[in-house]
């Protein structure tokens, strides 16, 4: 199979791929806190655990930091009205945990709630519905020094959390999601190093996912009791897995790495249970094995949605690095996108066929969100052109809006609205509709900005 081209039928066609959105879907862009806010001292908020590490030789490729990132928290009348002239739906943004809360604990800062009020308030003036996602990797430090995800008390800090902001937006707040992926929190920030904390625990990580997924069920039930209005939901990430050969070695971790990134975070929130690998695998995951039956409980409570976050397919082969039983490979029948991920926007519909397909009526309403990183082109006449992300763009709306049987799409959200500070990646993978100048913080447009305006316009 040869690479896909950058261009898509469809950048020719907008009101072709408007005409095939379901009746009612919402359609939105989303940002995070850590990547856009900024002000990372200002008024009040303390250091999370990313500050910590983007503060650590090496560990950001490009030894960037967040403290301006796109300076969204001094931008937000100029954001609202590139959201409004976009034409969306919805915003999804995350709340700072560190600067709604900055100890992980006690009262909220006023400062903290007083930007998020007015936010809110021009949203809602602009005449779109807020997305909140209460946490998105940004924990506060004093949390992490007890412990992190590793310690089971930070899922009852979250659910206090939760509770607080649910009493100070929950009247306006259109839906909430408790978590962003925790999958990559897990994998990311405990076994692998790659992400803050930076810790390289392997399968001694296991247990951040049971404190992240109770977690998520004590944060559904404070924002019940704190009466908000809006839709409780979750986003976790989700990436069809394929064997590199049909070796039994390579299917069988292939099933190891499908269980660790996805089922292991979507069994027990739908069915209540935690998934079963193979015999010969059982004895890597059996931190799971006494999990308290009041633990499945709370994790499985009820949702109004769930949120798949889709980015890219995995192919694994067995054997890895160290002690790592398997390892990553590429793809080279797709194109890749600038992080190196493969463009693949199919395997969007295989995801949605496989939740439909292991849930069944358990599965809630499905939303989506989906963005990639690709080089932008400057023209001459200041403009910037980034193909490859149009193209990206349209493709996984058209998978999206042909949905898949069994599955209830929702909503559809692009990330990310702004060019922001990527985490590991710092400044070097730019995925934003809107350039932000790294020195003055003005925003530009994209190409892409302009294709999904034009789309909306054509419903």
């Amino acid at each position: 199979m040869s690479p896909q081209k950058t261009e898509s039928p469809w950048l020719h066609d907008l009101p072709g791929l408007a005409a095939l959105a379901p009746g009612g879907l919402t359609i939105g862009v989303a940002t995070s806190a850590m990547q856009v806010e900024g002000a990372v001292r200002d008024e009040g908020r303390e250091p999370s655990t990313w500050d910590t590490f983007m503060g650590q030789s090496g560990r950001i490729v490009d030894d960037s930091t967040a403290a301006v990132a796109a300076d969204a928290y001094h931008r937000t009348g100029e954001d609202v009205r590139m959201l409004r002239e976009l034409g969306v739906d919805s915003y999804r943004f995350s709340l700072g945990w560190p600067r709604l809360q900055p100890n992980g604990r006690g009262s909220a800062n006023r400062a903290a709630v007083a930007f998020y009020d007015r936010l809110i308030d021009e949203l809602l003036a602009a005449g779109i519905r807020p997305m909140v996602t209460l946490h998105h990797w940004d924990m506060p430090e004093p949390l992490q020094h007890a412990g992190g995800w590793l310690n089971r008390d930070t899922a009852y800090r979250l659910a206090d959390y939760a509770y607080l902001a649910g009493e100070a937006f929950g009247d306006r707040v259109d839906s909430w999601v408790t978590i962003n992926e925790p999958a990559t929190v897990m994998l990311g920030g405990y076994a692998l190093g790659v992400h803050a904390p930076g810790a390289t625990l392997l399968f001694d990580a296991l247990p951040t996912a049971h404190h992240q997924l109770l977690g998520h069920g004590l944060a559904v039930e404070a924002l019940r009791a704190a009466d908000v209005r809006g839709g409780i939901g979750i986003a976790n990430t989700h990436s069809p897995v394929e064997p590199a050969s049909d070796r039994h070695d390579d299917v069988l971790q292939a099933e190891l790495f499908d269980t660790l990134h996805n089922r292991l975070f979507s069994d027990p929130l739908l069915l209540g249970r935690f998934p079963a690998l193979p015999e010969e695998l059982r004895h890597l995951t059996s931190a799971f094995d006494e999990i308290e039956p009041s633990d499945l409980a709370a994790i499985s409570r009820p949702i109004d949605f769930y949120g798949l976050n889709y980015h890219a397919p995995t192919r694994i082969r067995a054997g890895g690095p160290g002690h790592f039983p398997f390892s990553f490979v590429p793809w080279p029948e797709f194109q890749a996108t600038g992080s190196g991920l493969p463009n693949a926007p199919e395997f969007l519909g295989v995801a949605l066929r496989e939740l439909a397909d292991r849930y069944g009526d358990a599965l809630p309403p499905v939303v989506v969100t989906a963005g990639a990183s690709y080089p932008d082109v400057v023209q001459r006449d200041g403009s910037i052109d980034d193909e490859g992300r149009c193209a990206h763009l349209a493709e996984h709306l058209a998978v999206a809006f042909a949905g898949a049987p069994g599955v209830d799409l929702q909503g559809y959200f692009v990330s990310s609205l702004l060019d922001g500070w990527d985490w590991e990646a710092g400044f070097t993978q730019p995925s934003g509709l809107v350039h932000v100048h790294a020195d003055t913080q003005d925003r530009t447009p994209k190409r892409s900005y302009r294709l999904l305006q034009e789309l909306l316009g054509n419903r």
